[in-house]
């Protein structure tokens, strides 16, 4: 069997929970939203991938350090 390098967890406001869900290399969130996906991607490689993705043509993904920056920096206002 694989080794668990990492495991996932969410929740809900109704109260719903999933927890442990176990991963090699990789896991993912996705939420539908209007017809819109945003999906969430973590990847557990040589360093911690992070992946956003916002419909088709909105994306960013780099290190988990990187990521750490994105949000310090904050986002460009539209």
């Amino acid at each position: 069997m694989s080794e668990i390098r990492m495991t996932t967890e969410m929740r809900t406001d109704y109260d719903c929970e999933i927890s442990g869900l176990p991963a090699e290399r990789w896991g993912e969130a996705v939420f539908a939203v209007g017809g819109q996906e945003l999906a969430i991607e973590v990847s557990v490689e040589k360093d911690v991938i992070v992946a956003v993705m916002a419909g088709e043509d909105a994306m960013w993904k780099g290190t988990l350090e990187g990521f750490k920056r994105l949000l310090r920096s904050g986002v460009a206002k539209e």
